[in-house]
């Protein structure tokens, strides 16, 4: 079973190195390097929802085919996971077998969203540094923020002009939406997800605010663990029973 993982705006494919010590040794993990951060720095940031979502499938369009697959994605990640699922059925290629969105409300929901490419770096900062998403020391350095900056700036400009299609088929795979106690989406919000899928979402609420992905790896690869393998293995046993997390 392979595990993309998107990561969320500003974020890099570094951010998810570290599952590497949690997942089931049958998950192999495929973090997605992006433009202009990570392993890509050097390349030229991308223009549209649909140039990034293009350029992740080119990716993984040949490791898709041959084998079981889920996607990850946190937050911006989550709107990519969603059109990187569309664009893939749109191809004719092999679907997901799972789908987990993570600190992300509904694509329909993403014109409501505040502007926040158009906000002043001073104020871009306050708001990063409030949802809990960067840390004092790269507030406190302006060499640090003179790269990260340009880079969530082209993120969040990507999302802020990002246009949903209501004319899209169902989710066919099996989803789970996973949120923080203290997060911008609430638990209504994330069950909007179910109108959005074949079969009902499972929802996970986890401690933290809007970034709680980086403070409970170990419970979300439990989750991942128990969604992609144990469920997956019990699927077909009558009188199994599961406890969820």
């Amino acid at each position: 079973m392979l595990l993309f993982c998107l990561p969320y705006a500003g974020g890099s494919e570094v951010g998810y190195y570290k599952w590497r010590n949690h997942l089931d040794k049958s998950i192999y993990l495929h973090p997605v390097p992006l433009k202009g951060r990570g392993q890509r720095f050097n390349e030229g940031f991308y223009m549209s929802m649909k140039e990034v979502t293009d350029d992740i499938y080119n990716m993984i369009q040949d490791k898709i085919d041959q084998n079981q697959y889920a996607l990850y994605g946190h937050s911006m990640g989550s709107i990519l996971a969603y059109e990187l699922y569309h664009k893939i059925r749109s191809e004719g290629k092999r679907l997901p077998e799972h789908i987990f969105f993570s600190g992300c409300k509904t694509p329909d929901r993403m014109k409501d969203k505040e502007k926040l490419h158009h906000f002043s770096n001073q104020e871009l900062l306050s708001k990063l540094s409030a949802l809990g998403g960067i840390p004092q020391e790269l507030v406190d350095s302006k060499e640090l923020t003179d790269l990260f900056l340009p880079i969530i700036r082209n993120d969040l400009k990507i999302l802020g002009e990002y246009e949903y299609n209501p004319n899209q088929h169902k989710i066919e795979c099996d989803i789970s939406i996973l949120i923080g106690t203290e997060d911008t989406v609430k638990l209504e919000e994330a069950l909007e997800w179910n109108k959005y899928s074949e079969r009902e979402a499972i929802v996970y609420t986890l401690n933290g605010n809007h970034f709680f992905i980086n403070n409970n790896v170990e419970y979300i690869n439990n989750i991942i663990n128990k969604s992609l393998i144990y469920e997956k293995n019990n699927k077909n046993q009558v009188g199994v029973n599961y406890e969820y997390l």
